[in-house]
């Protein structure tokens, strides 16, 4: 969509963003025998100095879909742009009436065995750092420590005018006041939540829902504290990651298709900095031609089947 109020440079920002939604990962590398992948992976893990980055197969136990695999919410769902966002206040709504409902599942969603093995391997030194490209808070809620959430946490608002932060949960009971009876009456609509946080709502239940404004100034440009497609990575977050990425001896991809930059730059500085690198994934992974070791495969089994071995 393209938009009258957009700046020439966020038109530019806009396009991109589509592209990279666009974008597809096709087989470049063929996965290696599960036994052969399976001991690469684990001679990483049992050497130590291991950066993990994941993807959101580390959260679909938990009940969070997937933006690419078979299942994923692209195929039937466009996340919006953060220009979108940011220039449209008709987009900022749709947003917000379908987040209202989705948070519902989202903010409730508890860690899985993934989350708990990885924060685990962390505390035994098998992992020196873990960077995730998920906006669920999972991996905070189950331990992980360094962490850093590369695209933010849905947990936090922010408003675009004056930059104060809200709790989403504080902001929920708003929102709650604002449409009473509206979530209970429009989850009956809803299909699945999305990896974003929001949900697929037919326009008739947008033009219901009341938005609520800033508690400190006013404005309705309130919006989720995660990085949209189409915006940058924080500088200090691109900082920290820059940090781990150079202590790491390996980097070890777990559940990420890697097709946005920002993850897959990780694997490309490692890989020419002549790290070694794994992949764990149930598909392609952008990262696979990178990878010395790539193991096609579900995420849970594998890490059980690595973490009896260590």
């Amino acid at each position: 969509m393209s938009s009258p109020h957009f700046t020439a440079q966020a038109e530019r920002a806009h396009s991109a963003a589509l592209r990279s939604l666009a974008r597809t990962v096709e087989e470049s590398a063929q996965p290696q025998p599960a036994d052969t992948a399976r001991a690469g992976v684990l001679s990483l893990l049992r050497a130590g100095g291991v950066l993990c980055v994941t993807g959101a197969g580390v959260s679909t136990d938990s009940g969070i879909p997937d933006y690419r695999g078979p299942q994923g919410s692209l195929k039937r769902h466009r996340p919006m742009t953060y220009q979108e966002f940011r220039y449209d206040s008709a987009a900022r709504r749709r947003y917000w009436a379908r987040s209202f409902l989705g948070w519902r599942r989202m903010g409730a969603a508890q860690p899985n065995r993934n989350h708990e093995l990885l924060a685990k391997w962390q505390s035994r030194g098998v992992l020196m750092g873990l960077v995730t490209q998920n906006v669920d808070g999972l991996h905070a809620a189950a331990g992980s420590d360094p962490m850093v959430a590369l695209h933010g946490n849905l947990a936090t608002v922010v408003c675009l005018n004056c930059g104060n932060r809200e709790d989403r949960q504080a902001m929920d009971v708003r929102l709650e006041e604002a449409n009473p009876g509206y979530a209970e009456a429009a989850m009956a609509a809803v299909d699945q939540v999305n990896p974003d946080g929001d949900v697929t709502l037919d326009e008739s239940w947008v033009r219901r829902f009341h938005m609520v404004t800033c508690l400190v100034c006013g404005a309705d440009v309130l919006k989720p504290d995660v990085v949209y497609f189409g915006e940058n990575v924080p500088e200090e977050r691109k900082a920290a990651v820059a940090q781990l990425r150079e202590s790491a001896q390996s980097l070890l991809v777990v559940g990420s298709s890697m097709a946005v930059m920002s993850g897959y730059s990780i694997a490309l500085r490692m890989h020419r900095a002549g790290k070694p690198v794994a992949v764990i994934n149930g598909g392609p992974s952008r990262a696979d031609l990178k990878a010395d070791w790539r193991w096609r495969t579900r995420i849970a089994p594998a890490l059980d089947e690595l973490d009896a071995a260590l």
